[in-house]
């Protein structure tokens, strides 16, 4: 993953998108082509969509419950509108010009009622709907420039009355020069931009002026500005109206226009990237934009400072009293928003929804962290990291919980974002609690004056609260040195002892310690002595629990291996005493200049490999590179490799002795102890620092995933001799510098890749024990995505290789948080957490999904929503984890997500390579079909009318058939859908083949007529195919009185119209609706069929000559017209 840039610190605030409206759209069924949302509006409780069917749908903004759906005959919503002072009534307008105010009564629990109406718009596109801000009064603008109001009756106001609903008169208010873009109402005041002026209206006096005097031409908001914030409470609202040139006006309350802001310059700035949970993680991009010259086409009031409007393609906020731009950020095919608070719904060209927040980067923060959304959440972090670091920032955002979002990722997958996120924790600043307590310490127990150079000199009251504290502080210092000095190291004892001075200067800076006055601000550094204690604390534990832990292996006889007395001679008695701690300094620093020298060994013969395989003559030369890598690997398997490999090197070498091998086996376990030790202090899975360990947790994991969802996955893999495998290790023994772990990543990636297995030992018999055996040995060196794609393409064949290699993976990806969620069985929770690990990286997620507690458990349903990983996660790999009939309901589900156009294409692009279309057919002619018996007779004929049985995967199957193939793929489909019965894929690749003949004999037997009608049906093109099928009808028809006895009748197969059955009689009536009916009835005289016609097939034919005759009397009749019509203009 790319480095993630950070952004400026002027960015303060995000667009973050944390819920998703499309179940709700789907529950709605507003995401189909025929019905979709037109407008929507939004309140405190509701969320109101139109649609274009005339549907009014009113959602429970808590839990997003539908609770209502009013019904209009009058045209489609084109205009919604909720009361902001009372929730109960809702304005709508219709695509007729009808505007209606609906109560709904939800409190009285009646029916929802039409207390208002209005055809005053009649014919008119109404483009504006506004609320009296403090009565029940809807103002009305519409594309003429009419501007009107309605007041809405109530059945409150019917006990006072004493009618049901008191009826109001509807008001025209004024007329304006041109449509009407946008209303707005505050305070009596109602304000009417149009195309080309803004003009403001006293209600109450009914004044109208306008605002400013410039008029423009084009689609521009305007809106009041409520001033409720800080010195400008109480004062008069504002008004802004939009500007050519991405220029606002700032106006008084009455229309006078006080300045104009100009964000023409200031829209260069880049976008800040949307934080949304649909896509990967976002990225900043700093390059510059120009400038951006755009006609705000409306403006809302957001939150309680902000200006919002947009375009096509993006959002834009302002804060206009500062006069500069919060925030811009690009989204495509916005077509309206809808705004509460700072929360934001936009309407897209497709009638989509999302829902949008407007958020500071701390509260995103806060927020994502709240949902678990990790990758997200680490994002935001890195790229506002000026928004984090402040101590502000601690009240929302406390380091603990970014020290447990750090814990959450794997160095394996996520090691630049993990990198990047540690560098905002070590800049945290802490909460300045402790600051402001001491000021008041300092302002209630001493007195200061202040010095002309602004200083604070503080005057110490004796015997005070903070003298007492400045002593404590003092104290608390001086131990801490203390207990450091009393950890350093024997050497450094010895220097202290024979250095007085050093001894002098100790007490000096003591005595200077005494005389500060150490107050905790926030500026100020942290002393030396605090940042070491960390480190202090590790070596002090580590060096504790390494004495012990040796001093309990040489005090415990039972674990000294005891002399046999068979064996004769004399029996030496060992010391049990322990070690001095000279002896026990001596060993590690022989131990740690052992490791230097293999860590220095293995560095230089991986840089002679790598500089070796940069050579074009030795990478392209498979032996040369082969040759390269072998003389690489006795050194990594020395220094790298299991215990075994590394014993036997070393007995070939001339370290002999028992005192040698004494002392490498102490070593390796002092390295083990070490390994744990780090391993538990960084909270790392333990699976490869013990055999003992590793075992346990596969153990642990077997029993809770039983097998791989693969076809042999279940069984470990075993060598050609009988022998165990080796062990998997899936964390490497040592520590290894990161550029040294990247070359080892690509020599050992690319030695497995090149099956270089033949000489290595007698246990590797072929290519694929040698495979396995290494990919167990070294899976911590692969890179495991060319590992994957290895497995799929070279290993097919050899399941023991993808199950070694999915083995190492969910060992990996045990310690996961998902791996919790995924074992308690819930697939919705579990797809969820999947999908907030974005962006995914394939072997950790293919990982998670051969876990088989899922799967067990939904089975197809599981393996349907698999399709939703798709390109991380491709067929192959899902072929190879589930059942073949799951497997169809997988790739027919993949398929059918994609758009009817694309689905051809994109099926095709799923076949590589190509065989895959035969295996696939091969599927989906055997899974969910119908009995072969029942679509083939016992000679391979189709029986009749066996086309009209349902295939489970129908729509597949055509598809693949339908794609471009060669002529050998065609014949052999062909024959596989006769075989299998699929006789409407038959018919088409006969037709695609050129063989017409056995599509017209096909379609007699199935006796459907409607197979020789278009689109889908094969159309004779000659009189020699009408002859060829009206002598198989012919044919057929003889044979029928066996095959109705055999198949049943056609009452019994739901068909008894005649008219659709294939016969002499029918096709020549569909003959001569072609040719004519004269032209027919010599056909059929040329076959030799002897028929006689039914009354009604020869009225048909009487029909058909009458209408010849006329059709060409009209024809002559027009020729001849042309003619004198041309004639006339010759002359």
């Amino acid at each position: 993953m790319p480095l993630l840039t950070v952004v400026p610190e002027n960015c303060s605030h995000v667009l973050a998108e944390f819920d998703c409206l499309d179940p709700l759209l789907s529950a709605l069924r507003l995401d189909s082509g025929r019905l979709k949302c037109t407008c929507l509006a939004v309140s405190r409780k509701w969320l109101a969509l139109g649609t274009s069917a005339g549907g009014l749908h009113l959602i429970q903004r808590e839990g997003w419950k539908q609770r209502l759906i009013l019904t209009h005959k009058e045209g489609s919503i084109t205009q919604v509108a909720c009361c902001p002072h009372d929730e109960d009534f809702i304005a709508v307008a219709t695509s007729q010009g009808l505007v209606v105010v609906w109560e709904l009564q939800l409190e009285r629990r009646g029916r929802p009622e039409r207390v208002s109406v209005s055809w005053e718009h009649r014919g008119q596109a109404i483009t504006s709907l506004c609320w009296d801000s403090s009565t029940l009064r809807v103002f009305v603008g519409d594309s003429g420039g009419k501007v009107s109001f309605l007041r809405a009756g109530s059945s409150k106001l019917g006990k006072v009355f004493g009618s049901a609903f008191v009826i109001f008169p509807v008001q025209t208010i004024t007329t304006v020069d041109s449509r009407v873009v946008q209303l707005g109402y505050l305070d009596g005041r109602l304000l009417v931009s149009s195309l080309s002026r803004c003009y403001l209206c006293d209600t109450e006096r009914e004044k109208f002026w306008r605002v400013g005097n410039k008029e423009r031409d084009g689609e521009y908001g305007a809106c009041f500005f409520p001033q409720s914030r800080g010195a400008t409470v109480g004062q008069p609202p504002l008004l802004y109206c939009a500007r050519p040139g991405s220029r606002i006006w700032e106006a008084t309350f009455n229309g006078e226009v006080l300045s104009t802001h100009q964000f023409k310059q200031l829209l260069a700035c880049p976008p800040v990237p949307l934080i949304s949970y649909r896509q990967v993680l976002p990225q900043y991009n700093p390059a510059q934009k120009s400038p951006q010259s755009i006609a705000f086409p409306k403006l809302l009031y957001l939150g309680e400072q902000h200006l919002l409007t947009w375009t096509d393609s993006a959002i834009y906020i302002f804060t206009p009293q500062s006069g500069q731009v919060l925030l811009w950020a690009e989204i495509k095919d916005v077509v309206d928003i809808a705004v509460y608070r700072s929360e934001l719904f936009c309407l897209h060209g497709n009638g989509h929804l999302s829902h949008l927040s407007l958020l500071s980067a701390e509260r995103c923060v806060e927020r994502l962290l709240r949902r678990e959304s990790w990758p997200l959440a680490a994002t935001v972090c890195c790229m506002f990291q000026h928004m984090i670091i402040p101590s502000r920032a601690r009240k929302s955002i406390p380091i603990d919980r970014l020290e447990h979002l750090r814990s959450q990722f794997s160095s394996s997958t996520h090691l630049e974002l993990i990198g990047q996120l540690e560098e905002v924790i070590a800049k945290l600043e802490p909460l300045d609690s402790a600051s402001s307590s001491r000021r008041s310490s300092i302002s209630s127990h001493e007195s200061f004056n202040v010095l002309d150079c602004g200083i604070y000199r503080v005057i110490s009251r004796r015997g005070s609260q903070s003298d007492e504290d400045t002593s404590s502080l003092i104290n608390q210092s001086m131990s801490e040195e203390e207990r450091l000095k009393e950890f350093s190291f024997g050497q450094e004892e010895d220097q202290v002892d024979h250095d007085p001075q050093g001894s002098e200067r100790l007490e000096s800076e003591r005595s200077e310690l005494g005389l500060q006055f150490h107050l905790p601000l926030s500026f100020r550094p942290k002393p030396p002595r605090i940042a070491l204690q960390a480190v202090k604390d590790s070596v002090s534990s580590f060096v504790k629990k390494t004495t012990e832990k040796i001093n309990t292996l040489q005090m415990n006889s039972d674990l000294w291996p005891r002399p046999d007395p068979r064996e004769g001679g004399q029996v030496e008695v060992s010391a049990t005493t322990a070690p001095t701690p000279e002896e026990m300094e001596n060993e590690l620093y022989v131990e740690m200049l052992n490791t230097e020298t293999d860590m220095q060994e293995l560095r230089s013969a991986t840089e002679r490999a790598i500089s070796q395989i940069q050579d074009p003559l030795v990478l392209l030369e498979p032996a040369c590179l082969r040759e390269t890598l072998l003389e690489w690997l006795p050194v990594l398997e020395r220094i790298l490799g299991p215990e075994e490999l590394g014993s036997a090197d070393r007995d070939h070498s001339n370290m002999d002795g028992q005192g040698e091998e004494k002392w490498e086996k102490d070593n390796a376990s002092a390295c083990s102890e070490q390994l744990q030790e780090s391993s538990c202090l960084s909270e790392e899975p333990m699976e490869s620092v013990t055999e003992e360990k590793t075992e346990d947790l596969r153990e642990k994991d077997d029993l809770s995933e039983n097998h791989l969802l693969c076809q042999s996955s279940e069984k470990v893999p075993v060598v050609s001799n009988g022998t165990p495998p080796q062990p998997l290790r899936v964390v490497s023994p040592r520590p290894l510098p990161s550029d040294l772990l990247a070359d080892l990543t690509q020599l050992a990636t690319l030695y497995l890749e090149l099956s270089c297995f033949g000489n290595q030992d007698d246990q590797r018999g072929d290519g694929a024990v040698g495979c396995t055996t290494f990919l167990r040995q070294y899976f911590f060196l692969l890179d495991q995505e060319r590992v994957r794609r290895m497995c799929l393409l070279c290993y097919q064949e050899q399941p023991e290789v993808q199950s070694s290699f999915i083995k190492a993976m969910l060992d990996l990806t045990q310690s996961s948080k998902v791996v919790e969620v995924i074992h308690k069985g819930d697939l919705l929770k579990s797809l969820r957490s999947l999908r907030e690990l974005q962006p995914w990286s394939a072997p950790p997620l293919l990982a998670h999904l051969h876990r088989s507690v899922l799967y067990e458990k939904h089975g197809e349903v599981a393996v349907r929503s698999f399709s939703q990983f798709y390109p991380t996660i491709p067929p192959a790999d899902v072929m190879a984890m589930a059942q073949q009939s799951h497997f169809l309901a997988y790739l027919d589900n993949l398929v059918q997500s994609r758009t009817e156009e694309q689905r051809l294409s994109f099926l095709g692009s799923l076949l590589q390579p190509e065989s895959l279309r035969q295996d696939w057919l091969e599927l989906a002619l055997t899974h969910d079909a119908p009995q072969l018996s029942d679509t083939r007779t016992p000679d391979g004929k189709p029986r009749w009318h066996s086309h009209h049985f349902s295939w489970g995967y129908g729509r597949l199957l055509s598809l693949l058939i339908r794609l471009p193939a060669d002529l050998t793929s065609k014949q052999w489909m062909a024959e596989a859908c006769r075989s299998h019965g699929y006789w409407s894929g038959y018919l088409y690749l006969c037709c695609e083949l050129q063989r017409r003949s056995e599509a017209f004999s096909t379609i007699c037997q199935l006796d459907d007529i409607s197979l020789l009608e278009e689109p889908h049906g094969v159309v004779p093109q000659t009189l020699d195919e009408w002859k060829l099928l009206i002598q198989l009808s012919q044919q057929c028809s003889g044979m029928a009185e066996p095959a109705a006895g055999l198949n049943g009748s056609s009452l019994a197969n739901g068909s008894a119209d005649c008219g659709r059955q294939i016969s002499p009689e029918n096709l020549t009536l569909r003959l001569a609706r072609t040719v004519g009916p004269d032209r027919a009835l010599m056909v059929l005289e040329e076959c030799g069929v002897q028929l006689v016609l039914t009354p009604h097939s020869t009225l048909v034919c009487e029909l058909l000559r009458v209408a010849e005759k006329r059709q060409r009397a009209i024809i002559q009749t027009m020729l001849e017209r042309c003619d004198r019509f041309l004639w006339s203009q010759h002359a």
